[in-house]
């Protein structure tokens, strides 16, 4: 009984706070706190950026100068890790529900930095200058988040020409490819060219032997008809009529030989 009453005037009254010692009496700390008013608990935790319009314009400021000057925006960063070698990977972001993780990288540190194709001068500092190769998170520091981003608004600064793409250009030693190599001469001009004989000898009209001929006509004696002449310049054509005066001139097979 005397402990609810004692409590009752505690929360009544907060300035009387020698009787906690003395009784032993348990009070919450919200009882003695006062409620922050709504216009307090709207305020976010990450600050808002005079630049999110219009990222470029950051960079020529005076501020940037003195903070960065005119090295890039990660080039004094350094990622907290466990152990002497670091991870493949970055983390996957440095905010997570307004709440800034320690040590953000580089760009999550600096909320006046926002990632826009139209923002050359920031994506230029995430691309190689010599090779236009986009620098891999763990090399730059960045988070997988803004890593993912600025990747895409390089493309997309490409695509619409705010960004030069670099394509090296070698010249070629000698224009004449023939001789590039002293293994690899000039090709020979194809035999037709020169004697007018076809490129594959086959194709000529051949003689054949006598021996074969004997052969061919035991073969097929019955069925072999023979011209006496010259050798044709070029091999017999088969006309289109060929099938239909066939039986005739098979009539008399015998005669032939």
């Amino acid at each position: 009984m005397a402990a609810s009453v004692m409590n009752t005037l505690l929360r009544r009254l907060p300035s009387v706070w020698s009787f906690r010692v003395a009784y032993g009496v348990q009070v919450p700390f919200q009882t003695l706190c006062t409620e922050a008013s709504p216009e307090e608990n709207s305020l976010p935790l990450v600050p808002i950026s005079p630049y999110k319009n219009e990222p470029w314009k950051y960079l020529d400021s005076e501020e940037y100068q003195t903070r960065y000057g005119s090295r890039p925006v990660w080039a004094d960063y350094r990622r907290n890790h466990k152990g002497g070698i670091p991870p493949q990977r970055t983390r996957k972001t440095c905010i997570r529900k307004n709440k800034v993780a320690g040590n953000p990288c580089p760009i999550c540190r600096d909320h006046k930095l926002h990632i826009d194709f139209r923002n050359v001068k920031l994506l230029e500092q995430f691309v190689c200058a010599h090779t236009g190769i986009i620098f891999h998170a763990p090399y730059t520091g960045v988070c997988m988040k803004q890593h993912k981003k600025l990747t895409q608004a390089i493309q997309k600064a490409r695509d619409r020409g705010l960004l030069s793409y670099h394509i090296p250009q070698v010249e070629p030693r000698d224009l004449d490819f023939s001789n590039s190599h002293g293994a690899v001469s000039v090709t020979p001009p194809a035999p037709t060219l020169v004697s007018g004989d076809p490129w594959y000898p086959w194709y000529n009209w051949k003689q054949p032997s006598e021996r074969e001929l004997s052969r061919l006509r035991r073969l097929y004696q019955g069925h072999l008809r023979e011209e006496s002449g010259p050798a044709p310049e070029s091999l017999p054509e088969v006309p289109l009529t060929g099938r239909a005066e066939a039986p005739a001139e098979q009539a008399d097979p015998q005669s032939a030989l």
